[in-house]
């Protein structure tokens, strides 16, 4: 072989060598790039994964946040109201959670409302629906209005006139007079009655064991237990928990942020709810 034929033939097993070398380089570059990827991504999912199970807990066992979207609580409620409902109040059931997701049945660490108390609960008749209206009727009880006065085991209920109530929601006036109606164990809710209508004259509802009678506030136009089909007493299983107080509050889509200067109600923010 000549001499410069070895020495093309040496030439070309050096460039495939450092060809070779090169690229090993770079895959080791490539695999190490990857290994130090690694750990930062596992870090962003860790953070993520936990910050998901603190929010379901948090949301679960300890306050949930509601948004008012009608006038059925006037006067004390507001629409465009946003409250935190405490989850613990009233002990936990499958409606405690998100979805209503059964883990268990019945209540577990029940404590039964008190009259006057402010529940969030689910609608009997659609699950899916959460509901706000005030605690009147107990277990055994028997409730009826006449002439809006409100009557608990043919008792009635004491009601002095304090006030008037204005207010403009949704771009719509409205005015009604406000009364202190105070439960037969002493304490005073705030309602309001605007005119007479069908539901303010009843017959005698009797609460059935494990089952609580709620209406709203605004007696003229609250869908509540009064409406046996549509709402009707409601089951202990579906008590969510208590309405405990107003974090924020405007009159207009809480995503118009650029009114907000015009719409929030500073007043109403830390709000106890009564």
């Amino acid at each position: 072989m000549s001499c410069s034929n070895l020495q093309k033939k040496c030439g070309l097993v050096d460039f495939i060598k450092t060809k070779y070398k090169n690229k090993n380089l770079k895959r080791n570059i490539s695999d190490s790039s990857q290994d130090d990827k690694s750990p930062k991504e596992q870090s962003l999912f860790s953070t993520i994964f936990f910050a998901i199970i603190i929010a379901f807990t948090f949301r679960s066992f300890f306050f949930e946040p509601f948004h008012i979207p009608s006038s059925s609580m006037n006067p004390g409620l507001l629409t465009g109201d946003y409250i935190f409902v405490s989850k613990y109040s009233f002990g936990y059931s499958r409606y405690s959670f998100p979805f209503g997701i059964n883990f268990f049945s019945d209540r577990k660490f029940y404590k039964a409302p008190k009259r006057g108390d402010v529940i969030v609960f689910r609608l009997p008749s659609n699950p899916k629906i959460n509901y706000i209206k005030r605690v009147i009727g107990l277990p055994g009880d028997e409730i009826q209005l006449k002439d809006s006065f409100l009557y608990i085991n043919g008792n009635q209920i004491k009601r002095v006139k304090s006030g008037e109530f204005t207010a403009i929601e949704n771009n719509i006036s409205i005015s009604a007079e406000k009364f202190i109606e105070t439960m037969p164990e002493g304490k005073e809710i705030e309602i309001m009655e605007q005119k007479l209508t069908p539901q303010d004259n009843t017959g005698v509802y009797t609460v059935p064991y494990g089952y609580y009678f709620a209406m709203g506030d605004n007696r003229d136009n609250s869908e509540d237990s009064r409406f046996l089909n549509e709402v009707g007493f409601i089951p202990e299983e579906n008590l969510i928990g208590e309405a405990k107080i107003v974090f924020f509050s405007c009159n207009s889509p809480i995503w118009y942020f650029w009114e907000w200067y015009k719409s929030v109600r500073i007043e109403r923010i830390f709000k106890k709810i009564e």
